[in-house]
């Protein structure tokens, strides 16, 4: 909405001293400077600015002058009104120029307006240099204050939920010997509370932005991946997510009937961009899967059902008699990611409707038990160094050869009733060698894992797909890791994630340089990273959840705990999770131990 928004006091632009994130939602800024002459080198004005994400900013001026002083302010405005895609990639146009409006200005274009107005109002406005003009006498001591609002004109009906209203997250607390896991999880949770949007059509179903600056509405794959990371602090979120989602599902008679929409994503320097509404669709039954687990009531799974078992038939008609689910562009490859969430969906989707008595399980087992044997051949490089999966295979057969982080995937295989591991598409063997891929200098950075192998063709330490570290690709692989067993590699990483965590305040940003660790270094951000970000955020519970291992059967009446027996950041204890609709709380000692300190009534701990 703006561009540029600069203040001078007295005629000069204040030293700026202390730029600071406040919170997720507002950040403030502090500038100095001298007002009195011959006073010495001591500045005696101090200009505090405070920005909120809502479109508010407070600048206040406080005077530690022996005397009155007469200040002028002026601050300078102005805006493009590009989109912010175009303004994420460096393509902004110029500043367009302003008119008078009310206590204010207004800018338009063809696509909307947007004004700022200012309280108390300005004594001078000059539209054509986007000058608002004051002048304030302070006493000794005295401070002064204006508030400028800007709002676009029109603007959608999606909004922030607020802070006053109720969270659909729980508020649950992390201590341990680890001095970073309580912060990580605290300014996890509040970066995910800023971030819940709700569409006034519907107020009580809320769901997450994908990040700001640059991504302030809803991203459908990762809305759904950040509710499914966020399972143990309750199933509000995940109920509100796939509500929203399943009023945005296609419908009629076409292909891409039982779809969930969504944009297209880079994928990196060899592979054209990807489908999110693909993955989305292959979310949405897992994570109602799960969340029935965990606890969603079953009168909400039975409202949602219908839209998974369209997501399922989806995934049976595109596939139809093949194989493999290829990409719904013509000629579009067949990547290994999106066959690991095809395996994922098919294997949750026909417990879950086993389990609630509808017909499809059977069919659904079958192709993945198909898909199964012939990815692991089909996928599988065998080199000198152990193998690797492919990236991808293009219609040709022609295999994409890079290790990529999107491998993570082949991990997350999801977990059955009563906490059982789901198969994957690879087999043992197979699975112990990416795991020591991931735990090679060349994926782990010692920040977390590169998106692409540091000595592949097309590395960037910076680039989105191709080297930087990306928060949640990493949290997948320390879960992955610890579930099937390698603790050494998920440990690293784990360590990793929270090490570059304590550089960045403990609000991680979704992306950073792909760098490797030295002594005394710290990892480089991304100038096109979201902070606060919905998957980063989120991350961080399933990182410290991943520690005790918790399985929940919510149905059956139990819980299950499979701690990281190399307990990697020592003891820690969880409280305020949610399971069963109830708190819980669990601590596991530095032997890797865990205990139940808190449960639902009637929930069983399983063997």
């Amino acid at each position: 909405m703006l561009s540029r928004c600069q203040v001078r006091v007295a005629g000069r632009e204040p030293v700026a001293v202390q730029a600071r994130t406040k919170a997720a939602d507002h950040v403030r800024f502090v500038g100095t400077l001298r007002a009195s002459p011959g006073t010495g080198p001591d500045p005696d004005v101090v200009v505090e600015r405070t920005r909120h994400a809502d479109g508010t900013e407070r600048i206040t001026l406080h005077s530690a002058a022996p005397r009155p002083l007469r200040l002028p302010m002026e601050v300078a405005l102005g805006t493009d009104l590009a989109d912010l895609g175009a303004i994420a990639s460096g393509r902004a146009g110029p500043e367009l120029p302003a008119s008078v409006h009310d206590s204010g200005l207004r800018w338009s274009c063809e696509d909307g307006s947007v004004s700022v107005t200012a309280d108390p109002p300005p004594t001078d406005a000059l539209a054509s240099a986007g000058l608002l003009r004051w002048e304030f006498q302070l006493p000794p001591g005295g401070t002064a204050s204006v508030e400028l609002r800007v709002r676009p004109d029109g603007a959608g009906p999606v909004r922030s939920v607020g802070r006053a209203a109720t969270s659909p997250l729980a508020s649950a607390r992390a201590t341990g010997d680890h001095s970073g896991v309580r912060a990580l999880l605290h300014t996890g949770i509040e970066d995910l509370q800023a971030l819940l949007l709700r569409d006034p059509a519907h107020p009580t179903d809320t769901h997450l932005a994908a990040g700001a600056p640059w991504r302030c509405g809803m991203a459908p794959a990762e809305a759904l991946a950040a509710a499914r990371m966020t399972l143990p602090l309750g199933t509000g979120l995940a109920a509100g997510t796939l509500r929203t989602l399943a009023r945005s599902q296609l419908s009629g008679a076409g292909a891409q009937s039982g779809m969930i929409p969504g944009p297209r994503r880079d994928a990196g320097v060899h592979l054209p961009p990807g489908c999110t509404g693909t993955e989305a669709t292959l979310l949405f039954p897992v994570l109602l899967a799960e969340a029935r687990r965990w606890g969603l009531p079953r009168h909400e799974t039975e409202e949602l059902l219908p839209t998974a078992e369209r997501c399922l038939a989806w995934l049976r008609r595109t596939v139809g008699d093949g194989t493999y689910l290829c990409d719904p562009q013509p000629d579009g490859p067949v990547r290994c990611e999106t066959q690991a969430h095809a395996h994922r969906a098919a294997l949750l989707g026909a417990e879950l409707l086993e389990a609630c008595g509808r017909p499809g399980a059977t069919e659904l087992r079958q192709w993945s038990r198909e898909q199964r044997a012939a990815f692991r051949a089909d996928f599988w490089i065998e080199d000198r160094g152990g193998g690797r999966p492919a990236t991808a295979r293009g219609p040709d057969g022609r295999i994409v050869p890079q290790l990529a982080a999107t491998a993570v995937h082949l991990l997350d295989t999801g977990l059955l009733s009563g906490g059982e591991q789901a198969p994957g598409l690879l087999d043992r063997v197979q699975t112990e060698q990416l795991a020591r891929l991931f735990g090679s200098p060349a994926m782990d950075s010692g920040w977390g894992l590169r998106g692409l192998g540091a000595k592949e063709a097309g590395y960037n330490p910076f680039g989105h797909r191709a080297g930087a570290v990306r928060v949640h690709e990493t949290a997948v692989a320390v879960a992955g890791l610890a579930t099937a067993g390698y603790e050494k590699e998920a440990g690293s990483l784990l360590r990793g994630v929270l090490a570059a965590a304590e550089t960045f305040g403990h609000r991680l940003p979704e992306m950073y340089a792909g760098e490797q660790r030295t002594d005394g270094s710290a990892p480089l951000p991304h100038p096109a990273a979201c902070r606060p970000s919905a998957t980063a955020a989120a991350a961080g519970v399933l990182l410290l959840t991943t520690l005790a291992g918790i399985r929940p059967d919510a149905p059956a009446g139990t819980v299950t705990l499979r701690p990281m027996r190399s307990a990697p950041l020592g003891e820690i204890s969880l409280t305020g999770l949610r399971v069963a609709g109830a708190p819980f709380s669990v601590r596991v000692s530095r032997l890797g131990l865990a205990m139940v300190e808190e449960a639902a009534d009637g929930l069983q701990l399983g063997v």
